[in-house]
């Protein structure tokens, strides 16, 4: 045995430094190719395209359309108003006509007009995906000199709200009569007659007072008093008066039928004229032709 092993060690030694040199894997690398190498990556695609312009920024908020490029009529009587057909609103008044035109107010009352909220509260609908809520305006508006507007607005902005409230005063004014308290010297000061009003539970009763008292009245009506040019008055209310709509309606609907009583110095003859679509048919067959 040991001259066999003898034998075979020299030529086993050959063989494994023979491998060595090779460079292969183990004692078995003659047998195996080498792995090829990894290929290179590809070149990137062309240059990136340039990027586009930025759009150019919206115009900011501001007036509506129609009032920067000028009022443009859609009714008989804003196209009356317009031509300088109707000279004052007691024309419109006295004839009973309907404003569907907000700027038939503005074309009359716009320097003495003012507006003020009275109240902005949140309302909820029930859904079937849960609570809707919006947004309830009240907003009263006059000139202090006999006229005089409410009006309502729900929306889900608060501006919205309280921009469509002043649209509906601006359609709601009404004109409120003024009288005395005593004897008939100056302007007039107070309300004519006791009037009443009433909106849910809520009922306001307007006296009138000397000249001097002021408006003694909570301070919802005292705001709309104000702005209908009321300078003296007692008031009286009851019901629910913490629910300032129905306050504000009841009060409103006081005002309004101041000239509901025909008092004695109104018993004179009255002299019937046509309304101003009689009066200006021509001017407005021309305008629609």
């Amino acid at each position: 045995t040991q001259s066999t092993w003898g034998q075979f060690l020299p030529s086993l030694k050959n063989q494994m430094a023979d491998t060595e040199a090779a460079g292969s894997r183990g004692g078995f690398g003659d047998r195996r190719g080498g792995r090829g190498g990894r290929g290179g990556r590809g070149g990137r695609g062309g240059p990136r395209g340039a990027r586009g312009a930025r759009g150019a920024r919206g115009a900011r908020g501001g007036k509506p359309e129609e009032e920067t490029k000028g009022w443009v009529p859609c009714t008989k009587l804003g196209r009356l108003v317009a031509d300088g057909k109707i000279k004052s609103l007691e024309e419109i008044f006295l004839h009973s006509l309907p404003i569907k035109e907000y700027q038939i107010i503005d074309h009359f009352l716009e320097a003495q007009l003012k507006d003020e909220v009275m109240s902005i509260k949140p309302v909820q609908k029930q859904t079937r995906a849960g609570q809707r809520t919006r947004f309830k305006a009240f907003v009263v508006c006059g000139d202090q000199d006999g006229h005089i507007g409410l009006g309502s607005k729900t929306s889900k902005e608060v501006a919205t709200a309280i921009r469509g409230a002043i649209i509906q005063a601006k359609l709601s004014i009404i004109p409120v009569r003024r009288g005395y308290w005593g004897n008939k010297l100056g302007n007039p000061h107070t309300v004519p007659m006791k009037v009443t009003g009433k909106c849910g539970s809520v009922r306001i009763r307007l006296v009138p007072a000397p000249r001097g008292t002021g408006i003694v009245a909570a301070p919802t009506p005292k705001k709309l008093l104000t702005m209908a040019g009321i300078q003296d008055v007692y008031t009286c209310s009851s019901g629910c008066t913490s629910t300032l709509g129905n306050f504000v309606k009841a009060a409103f609907s006081a005002l309004s039928k101041t000239y509901g009583y025909l008092t004695p110095d109104l018993w004179k003859e009255t002299r019937f004229f046509p309304t101003p679509y009689h009066e200006h048919s021509e001017f407005l067959k021309k305008a629609t032709a």
